[in-house]
């Protein structure tokens, strides 16, 4: 299985997920396996230039062209690909619709698999052992810890990414976006609206 990691020598890490990068990094830089500089390349690309931007684009798209939409839910592959949002961590993608009946929410119960070219880098919360566990116990309770409360009438619907498939959440659109463009919507739409922890921002 692609989540079977426990016996590996970084199972020996620190739990916590920035130690555990941090201890990571120290120890393939001395080893001369890391160039420090590389990685900060690295990550400035996937926070700054890659990140949610990628993402917003293709859910402000979606909300605009119902045959885009169409198409993204059939085959986001083929979709964002053509977008030119595909690269390492971005293969395998599967996007879910929020409805007012069905709310989607994203977790890697084992590790932490995620769209990259489309999100970023993965915030925090996401890979610590609580969210992990507690996403797929208790949903909603999460859920309303990040602000989210929603409608008794709706149900949660937990998806489980892994090395093989990521989910990209699709959020509802907000009221009162009818006259808004592409930028404009795509501003509405932020990260954890994407991974289902969070929603669209008003436009008001």
């Amino acid at each position: 299985m692609p989540h079977d990691h426990h016996d590996h020598p970084h199972a020996l890490l620190p739990s916590d997920p920035a130690l555990r990068v941090k201890a990571l990094e120290t120890i393939l830089t001395r080893k001369g396996l890391v160039d420090p500089a590389a990685l900060d390349e690295i990550i400035d690309t996937y926070q700054n230039r890659i990140g949610p931007k990628n993402g917003a684009e293709v859910v402000a798209r979606a909300w605009s062209d119902p045959a885009f939409r169409g198409a993204l839910l059939r085959d986001a592959d083929s979709v964002i690909a053509e977008m030119g949002h595909y690269g390492r961590q971005g293969e395998h993608v599967v996007v879910v619709e929020n409805t007012p009946e069905i709310h989607n929410m994203v977790v890697c119960t084992l590790c932490s698999c995620y769209p990259w070219p489309l999100l970023g880098i993965p915030p925090g919360w996401y890979k610590s052992d609580a969210y992990r566990a507690r996403a797929v116990r208790e949903p909603r309770r999460v859920l309303a810890e990040f602000g989210v409360t929603l409608p008794e009438a709706t149900a949660v619907r937990v998806w489980d990414s892994t090395a093989e498939v990521r989910y990209l959440v699709l959020p509802m659109r907000p009221e009162g976006t009818e006259s808004m463009d592409l930028t404009q919507l795509s501003e509405l739409v932020t990260r954890d609206s994407m991974i289902g922890t969070g929603l669209p921002k008003s436009p008001r």
